[in-house]
């Protein structure tokens, strides 16, 4: 049995937010179709850099981006788009004067397409946002503005939905609820590379996981085997054990 293709190869990535100062050191990452794949690191490690590397925010000076075989390094963010990628940011990533309803539309201008059946889809996997499709985005809370980040993004249907610190100031309750929404939109079938500070949380759902270090990939391997780890628990947080 032939192993399948990765969807997204990042090979020996250098880059970095001013000149000649590389945040990430030659990063290595793949991500095949259908996976969870989480990264987690210590503050500072490049996480939410790599992400935006990947989507084409941040060029990278150095090194290949492949998206299902073809090369997106260089590439702008709405031309990577158009290659079936998504990117949600971890904050502004709602329009908060429209609705609920507004936003998932907005998500899909690009498109020409039928937007009903497309809506009902999220508002079946997001129950929230059907509730809510008439209020204002700005009044939702922390939980439900990042649901309606992901709904609107899988208007497009993408390929790949890369997340960059969906749980960030979120309660306890609110991130389990995130939470239980991106690992239902894997379930059906959505490929999402997911960048985290909650490493536990993240680690315990995914099919693998990449462990950062001074813009360095440090450690790869299944999402249960990196969670215990005591070399990985020992880097992430200088002490035994994963939060």
């Amino acid at each position: 049995m032939t192993e399948p293709s990765p969807l997204l190869i990042v090979e020996d990535v250098y880059a970095g937010y001013i000149k000649d100062l590389n945040i990430l050191q030659g990063i290595n990452f793949r991500l095949y179709p259908g996976e969870l794949v989480t990264v987690i690191g210590p503050n500072g490690a490049g996480k939410s850099t790599l992400a935006k590397t990947i989507f084409g925010l941040l060029p990278p000076n150095q090194g290949s981006i492949r998206f299902q075989d073809t090369e997106i390094a260089g590439l702008r963010p709405d031309q990577i788009v158009q290659h079936g990628l998504c990117y949600v940011p971890q904050i502004a990533n709602v329009f908060p004067t429209l609705t609920v309803e507004e936003n998932l539309e907005m998500g899909a201008f690009t498109r020409n397409v039928p937007l009903q059946p497309l809506k009902q889809r999220i508002f079946e996997a997001f129950p929230v946002l059907a509730d809510r499709r008439k209020q204002k985005a700005g009044t939702l809370s922390g939980g439900e503005r990042q649901q309606l980040a992901m709904g609107r993004a899988l208007m497009l249907e993408p390929k790949l939905l890369i997340l960059d610190e969906p749980s960030a100031a979120l309660s306890p309750i609110l991130v389990s609820e995130v939470f239980e929404r991106i690992r239902q939109i894997n379930v059906m079938g959505m490929s999402i590379m997911l960048v985290e500070q909650n490493a536990r949380r993240a680690l315990a759902m995914s099919d693998r996981g990449y462990v950062l270090d001074a813009g360095r990939d440090r450690f790869e391997g299944r999402g249960p085997d990196l969670l215990n780890d005591p070399k990985v628990g020992e880097l992430y947080l200088g002490a035994g054990q994963l939060h």
